[in-house]
């Protein structure tokens, strides 16, 4: 499995992309998808929720089981990707491709500071043994 070098990543498996106007894109990454298996219902956090890192924000289901999706880092909720209303399975097709949720975060630090793909790999190995 490759994680993109680009992207930054959670211990909960969460994946953020730094857009060029400074929000946030986030989604879960393909390690997470593969264990919940296909996707079908995705439920987004509210445009203008305020969110603290790590808070519970949104949930993905699956036909194995629902798993919490978590605010990566402190900030505003400024879009939701609507496609996954109707078309959840685009997570199983393209996990770094499906954005669930774009933030506004209230410190550019706090991203810069999430994993790399190298320490993001390193937990999903720890977690494989």
């Amino acid at each position: 499995m490759s994680n993109p070098s680009n992207l930054k990543y959670t211990a909960s498996h969460e994946w953020v992309k730094i857009e060029a106007d400074g929000t946030i894109s986030i989604g879960i990454t393909q390690h997470a998808q593969e264990l919940l298996g296909d996707m079908v219902f995705v439920e987004s956090p509210m445009v203008g929720r305020k969110l603290k890192a790590r808070e519970e924000c949104a949930v993905v289901e699956s036909v194995k089981a629902a798993a919490d999706v978590y605010a990566p880092v402190a900030g505003e909720v400024v879009a939701v990707n609507s496609e996954l209303d109707s078309a959840p399975e685009k997570i199983n097709d393209d996990p770094y491709g499906a954005w669930m949720f774009k933030m506004k975060p209230d410190h550019a630090a706090d991203v810069a500071a999430l994993m790399d793909a190298k320490a993001y790999q390193a937990v999903v190995d720890r977690e494989a043994h």
